[in-house]
This record gives C-alpha cells, sequence and structure tokens, in this order.
C-alpha cells in the first residue's frame, strides 16, 4: 500500500524555489529518509506532506488523504515532530502527554492504558513526574516522540528527530522506531546524519530542493561503488553541480 504519494510537488517563496516538481512514493510500514544540507527541501517537504504548507504547484496524498484539500482529517492519521517540537519544560513527563492526548482527543478512558505503553516504550516510565525542563536531550526526543504517538498515527514525519542528541540516545531513539515497524506505521523522516541515514528502507537524496537520487542504502552505494552513504551522497552532489555548470 502506498502511504505518501507526491506529484510535481513544488513550493516557492518568492524567487526561491524550495521544492522543485518532487514526485515521490512511500510505502506502508516503511522508514524513509530524507538527506541533504541546510536548505535542500526537507524541512518544507515535512511541511507540506503534512499539510502545514499548501504546495504553489503540485499535489500530494498522505493515507488516502489529500494534504490540501483533506488537511484537516489527514490530521488524524499522522503525526509531526518538527525540529523543535513543543514540549512544556515547566511541565513534568507526564503531565506533557496529557497535554498533547487533550489536543489530540484522545478518549480518557483508554488514555491511562497508552501512556503507560508510551512510557514503557520509551524508556521514559523511571522519570515520568520529572519535569521536561530536566531531561538530557535524548530524553527530551523520547519524550517529544511520545506525545507524537499518543493518538496512535498511521504516519509519522520526523524533522531531523537526532540532532545535536549524543550516539548512544540516537541508537535507542531508533530502537523504538524499528519497534514501531511491527505496528505497520510508516516512518518519513530527516537526518543529517547519513551514517544514521543507512538505517533507512530507502533514502531521498536532496539538494537545492531537487530529489537526486532516491534507492535503497545498499543499492545507491553499489552503484556509486563506495562504502558509505555518505561517499556516494558527495559524488552525486558533485554529478549534479557538474550539469548545473554546463547549462
Amino acid at each position: 500500500m502506498v502511504t505518501i504519494k507526491a506529484e510535481n510537488l513544488t513550493r516557492k517563496f518568492g524567487a526561491l524555489i524550495a521544492l522543485d516538481h518532487l514526485n515521490l512514493e512511500v510505502e506502508e510500514g516503511e522508514i524513509f529518509g530524507l538527506v541533504g544540507p541546510d536548505g535542500a527541501g526537507k524541512s518544507t517537504t515535512m511541511r507540506l506532506l503534512t499539510g502545514i504548507l499548501d504546495p504553489t504547484s503540485g499535489e500530494a496524498w498522505v493515507y488516502n488523504k489529500h494534504t490540501v484539500r483533506e488537511a484537516e482529517p489527514l490530521k488524524e492519521s499522522i503525526a509531526y515532530m518538527s525540529q523543535r517540537f513543543g514540549l512544556y519544560e515547566e511541565l513534568t513527563v507526564l503531565e506533557n502527554i496529557n497535554f498533547y492526548a487533550d489536543v489530540y482527543g484522545v478518549d480518557k478512558d483508554k488514555r491511562q492504558e497508552a501512556i503507560e505503553r508510551l512510557l514503557d516504550f520509551s524508556g521514559l516510565l523511571p522519570f515520568k513526574q520529572r519535569f521536561a525542563g530536566k531531561l538530557s536531550g535524548g530524553m527530551k526526543q523520547k519524550l517529544g516522540l511520545a506525545c507524537a504517538l499518543i493518538h496512535t498515527p498511521r504516519v509519522l514525519f520526523l524533522d531531523e528527530p537526532t540532532n545535536g542528541v549524543d550516539p548512544v540516545s540516537r541508537r535507542d531513539f531508533w530502537n523504538i522506531l524499528y519497534d514501531l515497524l511491527k505496528e505497520k506505521v510508516t516512518i518519513f523522516c530527516s537526518t543529517c546524519y547519513l551514517d544514521e541515514a543507512e538505517r533507512c528502507h530507502r533514502v531521498g537524496m536532496m539538494h537545492k530542493g531537487k530529489l537526486l537520487r532516491c534507492d535503497s542504502p545498499d543499492k545507491i552505494k553499489k552503484e556509486y561503488n563506495t562504502k558509505t552513504l555518505e561517499e556516494a551522497f558527495i559524488i552525486v552532489i558533485k554529478e549534479y553541480e557538474a550539469k548545473e555548470e554546463k547549462k
């Protein structure tokens, strides 16, 4: 089942083309990663697919809902964890999750079981009464994920979720994501860590608003005869820049 589909999705900000005719399909239960430098169009893509931004042209569907015409019902099926996810530092871990449960309209009769499951799932159960402001960077990211998952979304959008997080916390975070696949949750994430992108089923390499390459990490490395995805990405960028210079 195709969970995310974009057809010629384009977004302009004045003369700047932030996203240039994106065509993409992501399957249910897949971890799809967007990689690229700052300004490549990763966050813009996220905002378009989650219905936060309207495209200048083109269309997109997420979980069979049009991102513009059905933006409101779309929110019931997705969760979006932005780079600056809105945790409230003066609230405890438990109070933050309850707040988002209220925002998403989670039934109070079923809420307690869901919260206990998420606290255990994320390893936050021993810290449920700790203020969010007192958590480490890695624990804040786990709390953000727990808040995003409280309404049981089918598609999870994560915009550089482990940026600035220590390697151990990054590993723990990805272990949680892999556990979500057992429930057939589709995960669409962006990352600036190319080693982290190798954990994805497929990756899309972006540069200057364009999707330059899209395939599994192993196939991309084999195609460019490299040991790492980072080496392959450098080659892809250089090839693109060389073509642009000849125009």
